[in-house]
């Protein structure tokens, strides 16, 4: 996943918990099925959903078979993890391998499509069983990981060694951990003989943490596999545990989509011995205290305001009050500098602008005729990326500085709704689960690819069927990436919960 982190410490608000002050990854808690003893949290194998008007497809299954499934969700995420798939280079068709074994075992419908040496996606299908069908649902996952340096890891970062509790390995957080729980998932309804009244897809896909191109591929030759699907998963939830129990239950509806721009200011070069007052590096200086001076406008998305009345019960009283009214909260100076100062809250409101790299001559005696710097720049969905170029350009208001987007490419932000048959799906089983803890949609500040496929006609949301201590999810991307072996073992069961809920008959 290709996110913006923020990181932090103990959470000190319920607004840092759920705004991701706190957390390594923005993006908020996804809805899940797992089971809390009365005095604690209790193992999914032995204990039993409280009882509401909705039974879980899991409910159905007998508890020998349970168990089976936790032990194969253990041994296959221990090899899933040893197969090394960082990328750049990326070698994914080392894991398409591993899913087509599985897969071809278990006489699952699936193919494999190699785009390029070594690189490639996997698609597989349960077909529905009923005369007449809904829209498919698609399962998605990506199977490459970012870099690792092993020196700064407790165990090799490819070894899938259980140690003290948890798995560890890169990708045991994002996303091999998910892929595998969908794997599973396939397998728990194909045994199971469980009765659909639509398609379910797994999709596993290349490069995400790069270029997408995998996704771009599949969407582009292979359009037909994902049949007017009405709904996908994928990464992008969070659940946060503290103390044992889970906080809150939340979506990824949409993302902030990346508008990455380049700045250059020219001058007249020459001896650093003697200084020249509009050389590059003094232009380029005097044009980025600007543009980072500059605010853009606050604008409140209807998700976002969806969100924060939710929240606002759980809030002091102040700022329960804005958030309840968030529309009226913006327009109030102090709550505009509270923001400001709120990294994440103020990410919610507004395009945001970062600076990230700066360049100029190479030597420093040597004042150079050009220097340059880049810009993370993210737009809330419904953004106008031109409008915001040409105002960044008058902010700067020199003619001898340039800003240009890096990227030819805009890709436009989006999000889903929460009014149809998934979403209702999540918010029931999580009441099964956790009666009285609120479910709220979320814009995370980092990216997806769902943002890839929602233009397509399908619903996508970020969810994920593992709880995580904020320690363990600041290992997304960092040292000693790992999961609990309780969570690799009940994981599956919740998202065969709630995948049942919308797909089973």
């Amino acid at each position: 996943m290709r996110s913006s982190t923020l990181g932090g410490n103990a959470c000190r608000s319920v607004r840092e918990r759920w705004t991701g002050g706190c957390q390594a990854r923005v993006v908020l808690l996804a809805v899940f099925a797992v089971v809390w003893a009365i005095a604690g949290q209790a193992s999914a194998e032995s204990a039993a959903p409280e009882e509401s008007s909705l039974s879980l497809g899991s409910s159905r299954i007998p508890a020998d078979h349970l168990q089976q499934y936790s032990d194969l969700a253990l041994a296959w995420m221990q090899e899933y993890l040893r197969i090394d798939t960082t990328n750049p280079p990326g070698h994914e068709m080392r894991a398409v391998a591993f899913y087509k074994k599985i897969l071809d075992q278990e006489g699952i419908e699936n193919r494999a499509f190699e785009y390029t040496p070594g690189r490639g996606d996997l698609w597989a299908r349960l077909p529905h069983t009923t005369a007449e069908a809904t829209r498919p649902i698609i399962l998605l996952n990506h199977m490459d990981v970012v870099t690792s340096d092993a020196a700064h890891w407790k165990v090799p970062p490819f070894s899938g060694e259980i140690k003290d509790g948890w798995l560890w390995g890169r990708g045991a957080q994002d996303m091999k951990d998910e892929g595998l729980a969908q794997l599973v998932v396939m397998v728990m309804l194909k045994r199971e003989k469980v009765s659909l009244d639509r398609d379910v897809i797994f999709l596993a896909v290349a490069d995400e943490e790069a270029e997408g191109t995998g996704t771009d591929s599949f969407i582009t030759h292979q359009r037909d596999l994902l049949e007017n699907a009405e709904f996908l998963i994928n990464e992008g939830g969070e659940n946060l545990l503290e103390g044992g129990k889970v906080k809150y239950v939340g979506v990824d509806v949409g993302e902030k989509t990346t508008f990455w721009l380049h700045v250059v200011a020219h001058g007249r070069p020459g001896h650093a011995s003697r200084p020249i007052p509009d050389s590059a590096p003094n232009r380029l200086v005097r044009a980025l205290d600007r543009i980072l001076a500059y605010r853009t406008p606050l604008k409140v998305l209807p998700v976002v305001e969806e969100f924060l009345q939710d929240m606002a019960p759980y809030e002091p009283p102040e700022e329960a009050r804005e958030y309840r009214n968030i529309r009226k909260a913006i327009e109030d100076k102090k709550f505009q500098q509270d923001v400001e100062k709120d990294e994440s809250l103020n990410f919610l409101l507004r395009d945001t602008i970062s600076l990230t790299m700066m360049g100029g001559s190479e030597q420093t005696n040597v004042i150079p005729p050009e220097a340059w710097a880049n810009l993370d720049v993210r737009i809330l969905p419904g953004g106008d990326p031109k409008a915001l170029l040409e105002a960044i350009r008058r902010v700067v208001d020199d003619p001898n500085v340039s800003v240009e987007p890096l990227n030819a490419e805009f890709r436009q932000a989006n999000y889903s709704p929460t009014n149809n048959a998934l979403y209702d799906a999540i918010r029931k089983v999580s009441a099964k689960y956790f009666p009285g803890t609120p479910v709220v949609p979320h814009i995370t500040s980092g990216y997806t690819e769902n943002q890839r496929y929602r233009p397509l006609g399908i619903n996508a949301y970020g969810f994920t069927p593992y709880t995580a201590t904020e320690e363990e999810g600041n290992t997304e991307h960092g040292n000693d990436e790992r999961i609990r072996v309780e969570e690799v073992r009940r994981g599956p069961r919740i998202l065969f919960d709630v995948v049942a809920a919308v797909a089973a008959k």
